[in-house]
């Protein structure tokens, strides 16, 4: 039986969500599958990956083909840098603890500038917002100064109103 890594789309149209699961080469896309090792979820930046690590090592090792996608989701969770400092320690290179060193260390690398991204992304997104509240605050003042030209050209017309009354109410006494 071929057995394969693949993607098994989940998540409503336009909005993709996959289950990363060992199937039967035969079977498919969305049909039955062996085991399901991880969720995949491109939606968020940068993409989110659960992967049960463990199991994953196994059946690459265990000699099951993954897709194009699936290859390089394994890739990038360090399943198949596992299997190659495995491979070293099989023929005697270095020790499992060497290995494992290699790896943890590839791994907070690999934290490090998932972390950046986060950070720059959260950075831009604050400056955006603090550049957009900016533009409000002078389209609000602008609107204000409107508003208080206005409201001084109608107090100004309701006092000259006033004043050409009083003016009146001053000569029609003095007339009678």
């Amino acid at each position: 039986m071929a057995t394969k890594i693949r993607l098994q789309r989940g998540g409503r149209k336009g909005y993709a969500f996959y289950r990363i699961v060992i199937a039967d080469s035969r079977a498919p896309r969305d049909g039955k599958f062996t085991e399901k090792i991880g969720t995949y979820n491109p939606n968020t930046n940068p993409a989110t990956v659960d992967l049960d690590f463990d199991r994953a090592l196994y059946w690459v090792e265990t000699g099951a083909q993954p897709t194009a996608t699936a290859h390089n989701i394994l890739k990038g969770e360090g399943v198949y840098l596992m299997k190659h400092l495995r491979g070293g320690v099989k023929k005697g290179a270095f020790d499992e603890a060497t290995a494992q060193k290699k790896f943890d260390a590839w791994k907070e690398n690999k934290q490090n500038g998932l972390n950046s991204v986060r950070e720059n992304e959260a950075k831009e997104k604050s400056a955006a917002a603090a550049k957009e509240l900016e533009a409000e605050k002078k389209i609000n003042e602008a609107i204000a100064k409107k508003v208080a030209e206005k409201k001084a050209a109608e107090a100004a017309a309701k006092a000259e109103a006033e004043a050409a009354a009083n003016a009146e109410a001053a000569e029609a006494p003095a007339e009678a």
